[in-house]
């Protein structure tokens, strides 16, 4: 499968975090009107995700993959089962979608909490955004969740 490339406007936002801890590449535009989201997922060769049914003739040739807003997990399964992911899980930031990069956690120092650069082996790092990610208790419960979602184990 060749790695699919999303955009959507903010109303899917929740589903877009989901899809980018599993590594897709999902752009949000935020107050954006489903013509504009459109016509970005034209021009940038993305597929549009949307809640509305309604997919103007104008926009013919763009791949729109509707979303049941009261079943995000049923999205990202139907997602997961069709489209490649840009890159591994964890691996983008969930936040503005950069790409994450691995980083030794003294360079963090100052940032995030002495207990995490103690007992960490690796941060990432956003550059688009400058936050910074570990595997702190949340991450399991995330896993847990993606992977009721999926049906199955995340890939490593």
């Amino acid at each position: 499968m060749v790695p699919a490339r999303f955009v959507t406007d903010s109303s899917l936002a929740l589903l877009a975090r989901r899809l980018r801890i599993l590594g897709y590449d999902v752009l949000v535009l935020s107050g954006a009107r489903l013509e504009e989201v459109l016509e970005t997922a034209r021009r940038e060769e993305r597929v549009a995700l949307t809640l509305s049914a309604r997919h103007p003739r104008a926009f013919a040739d763009v791949t729109v993959r509707r979303i049941v807003r009261e079943r995000p997990a049923e999205g990202v399964r139907e997602i997961a089962a069709s489209a490649a992911p840009s890159g591994p899980p964890f691996s983008r930031c969930p936040s503005c979608n950069t790409a994450l990069q691995r980083r030794h956690p003294m360079e963090a120092r100052g940032e995030v909490p002495g207990a995490v650069l103690r007992a960490a082996r690796g941060l990432s790092f956003c550059p688009g955004c400058g936050k910074w990610f570990w595997e702190g208790s949340h991450v399991a419960r995330l896993k847990e969740w993606l992977e009721a979602a999926l049906g199955r184990p995340l890939a490593s």
